[in-house]
């Protein structure tokens, strides 16, 4: 049976941990004069402070000891939904978006580390409602459960269920044996890596706070911007080489980070996932590169290389940035950029997307298949570097790859009913539904989600909330088992 009084009051101290980081827009907005914003953030507390009162006055004498793992899933999935809701308000109050499903799906986009915006212009937005925005990027890439376990007491919760029910990837590397000190180390290098790009965005003649709205989406994978033109704007190879360097980063599990910082180099060269991530965004790069060369897109191969290698990494990492506007590259480099929507970052990183050690794991998979084909009693293993895949985990991983196809595929359906054509119904769906931000056609690099109905950008949202949290999470609260005694 579901606790409901104490799924609601971990719900409502979540959103206060939401309502305190939201403090810092809000002392930007009166230090900048930004009246409206203002009275957005304030909006914003009155309905938080509301929501809070109201849950813990119902669950007053709520008791933990019931936990169960349908629980979990739902805690994990209502605090996002939730967050987001309250996290809109300052957006449509100060006038910065026309509607509340514009705002909604924004902020969505921002905590599921998307980087899809209904916007066609940014700069002439408040900058503490823009900082906020990029700030939700920031929140959402480590994860918003994992943040709650790392600040504060378990409160009669397994976290463990929690934070599995959250964080992304196939397998979970639990760094110590208690779940809080993982989720501490885990925000401690996320925050210290943050804190390095910070300091070299400044090197490269940024202010502090293009500097870190960059950093926030960067870390997170999502792909905010404060400019109209993304990273391009800046015109830097600087700082398109710092942020590509940090966008793979990123997107490495961050367990290889814990290991590499605490001198275990050999298993992390020794990673499989790590090196087929690495590998495939080298061999894109690599061609992407030619493709542009040949073609004389840019003047010079060190440009076509430049370009080419922040693109495939910025889609690969399922970042969104962009520094030109590739749907006017040659169409084979355009077609690599595509092919990268079904890869992903690595187990255990801020990036979406299908996930890299599932990739490698189905090319197995199917290399052991036709061995057994020509060998039928022969027993064969598949291994991704020097991790062996249980049966078991193949069947989740090839049940999981079935499950987010067809999603997309009904997803890019449903948009292309609202008037989308092929190209943009079928990326934005498959943005939506792993993280990506940018895709091709009227959602591409130089388009946006405005031109999406308002039914459409809550679909789209949906679409968000179900790739962030890996699908089951999601779509295991619709069925009539979890509901059930």
């Amino acid at each position: 049976m579901v606790n409901y009084k104490n799924n609601l009051k971990i719900l409502a101290i979540i959103e206060v941990i939401i309502a305190l980081l939201m403090a810092i827009p809000t002392i930007m907005s009166v230090v900048l004069k930004e009246q409206e914003a203002l009275r957005g953030f304030i909006a914003a507390y009155v309905a938080i402070l509301l929501f809070v009162a109201i849950a813990f006055i119902i669950s007053h004498n709520s008791k933990g000891t019931t936990f169960q793992r349908r629980d979990g899933y739902l805690i994990v999935t209502l605090a996002w939904v939730i967050a987001t809701a309250f996290s809109a308000i300052p957006l449509v109050i100060s006038g910065s978006y026309e509607n509340y499903s514009g705002a909604f799906f924004e902020i969505m986009s921002g905590f599921t580390t998307t980087g899809a915006t209904v916007l066609e212009q940014t700069e002439h937005l408040p900058r503490s409602i823009l900082f906020w925005r990029a700030q939700t990027n920031w929140i959402g890439g480590m994860g918003i459960i994992v943040l709650f376990v790392a600040l504060l007491p378990t409160l009669g919760v397994n976290t463990t269920m929690l934070v599995n029910a959250e964080t992304v990837g196939p397998t979970k590397d639990k760094l110590t044996p208690k779940t809080k000190n993982t989720a501490l180390i885990l925000w401690s290098i996320y925050l210290g890596f943050s804190v390095l790009q910070t300091a070299l965005l400044r090197l490269g003649g940024l202010d502090l706070y293009d500097a870190m709205t960059i950093t926030f989406s960067t870390m997170s994978t999502a792909g905010f911007s404060v400019k109209n033109g993304s990273i391009g704007s800046y015109n830097s190879a600087y700082i398109d080489v710092v942020v590509t360097l940090f966008m793979l980063l990123s997107a490495t599990n961050f367990a290889l980070h814990f290991k590499a910082l605490t001198g275990r180099f050999s298993s992390v060269l020794k990673d499989g996932e790590l090196r087929a991530y690495l590998g495939i965004w080298s061999v894109t790069t690599l061609l992407i590169t030619a493709a542009l060369a040949v073609t004389k897109t840019f003047p010079s191969l060190g440009q076509s290389l430049r370009y080419g290698a922040f693109q495939s990494a910025s889609i690969m990492t399922t970042t969104g940035f962009s520094t030109t506007d590739y749907l006017l590259w040659p169409s084979f480099a355009q077609l690599l950029l595509f092919l990268l929507f079904f890869v992903g970052g690595s187990a255990g990183s801020t990036g979406g997307g299908i996930k890299v050690i599932r990739i490698a794991t189905l090319f197995k998979m199917g290399r052991a298949q036709m061995k057994s084909r020509i060998h039928p009693r022969g027993v064969f293993q598949v291994r991704v570097g020097e991790q062996t895949i249980q049966r078991d985990l193949q069947i989740s991983i090839a049940t999981f790859f079935g499950v987010y196809i067809i999603t997309g595929l009904v997803g890019s359906s449903i948009i292309s009913l609202g008037g989308g054509d092929l190209a943009t119904s079928i990326s934005a769906s498959f943005l939506c539904l792993g993280n990506i931000g940018v895709g091709f056609g009227q959602v591409g690099p130089t388009g946006n989600f405005g031109i999406f109905s308002p039914a459409l950008l809550w679909f789209c949202s949906l679409l968000m909330l179900v790739g962030r949290l890996e699908l089951f999470t999601v779509y295991v609260l619709f069925t009539g088992h979890f509901w059930r005694r």
